[in-house]
């Protein structure tokens, strides 16, 4: 299959299309989860996420939102009796949309730092994962940091990704090109060629290659991080206990491991 080919089929797959680039802009998605007992509920919550990041949030070929943050909200909900309205924006905008008060949470592959327990309140960690480099299968003469002297590395704008990749450039002698959308990342170095490297989540890599489109991963993980449903400092504590309720029921009942396993993960 050509690579031109390849990049039409990722723009399916991880809803590269023009149609959700828009989803910033106020369109929102709806997804309400009744309780198993019909009882009325009494508050629903927004959550902001950032629909174009496979294996975690993305777009089906029938056009149904799925992933591991997807399903783990759906079944927490469930368990926990709440409704909630996913909320899709670029992973810069989920934090703006945090700050303004503007979402009740965030469910959008947040790696949780110190920086960022300063401002937002975590929940316990539901996923492991760190940052990888990926190349073109071409490009044989990238295999270490070593390698990049002279070249650009793709990232996405507000990601731990851009925040590492800024901490070794000086070091390796490369370029960073930040951008909005993961989408466009993946697009700098797969059909633009612009940048020679990008860098990313492990898992979304792996989720890729699996996939069977054109990409190399030539760094091991560095490094090793986690996952949490993030809120607003000291806001909605009542919606951060219930997620640490329900993710401690998943994996009690072995939901969990059966929903990482619907995405080829074992962690």
């Amino acid at each position: 299959m050509n690579l031109l080919r390849k990049i039409g089929i990722i723009a399916m797959s991880i809803t590269i299309a023009m149609g959700l680039s828009a989803c910033g802009n106020g369109n929102k998605v709806t997804i309400s989860i009744d309780n198993k007992d019909d009882t009325p509920k009494t508050k629903k919550y927004k959550i902001a996420t950032n629909i174009s990041s496979p294996p975690f949030e993305y777009k089906n070929f029938l056009d149904d939102y799925i992933g591991i943050d997807v399903d783990l909200l759906e079944w927490i909900a469930e368990a926990q009796g709440f409704e909630y309205e996913f909320v899709p924006m670029t992973i810069n905008e989920v934090y703006q949309a945090l700050d303004a008060g503007e979402v009740d949470g965030a469910l959008a592959r947040i790696f949780i730092t110190e920086v960022r327990k300063e401002r937002y309140d975590f929940s316990e960690p539901y996923l492991g994962s760190g940052i990888a480099m990926a190349v073109n299968p071409s490009r044989t003469n990238i295999n270490s940091y070593e390698d990049l002297a002279g070249k650009r590395a793709a990232v996405t704008r507000g990601t731990i990704e851009e925040t590492f990749a800024e901490s070794i450039k000086d070091k390796y002698g490369f370029t960073i090109v930040s951008f909005d959308e993961y989408t466009d990342t993946y697009k700098d170095v797969l059909k633009d060629g612009t940048s020679q490297v990008l860098f990313e989540d492990d898992i979304v890599i792996d989720f890729i290659i699996s996939q069977g489109y054109e990409l190399r991963k030539v760094t091991q993980i560095i490094p090793k991080s986690f996952y949490g449903f993030a809120v607003l400092k000291g806001k909605n504590p009542e919606l951060l206990e219930m997620f640490n309720k329900g993710l401690a029921e998943a994996k009690e009942s072995g939901e969990y491991q059966k929903l990482l396993g619907r995405y080829g993960i074992n962690n």
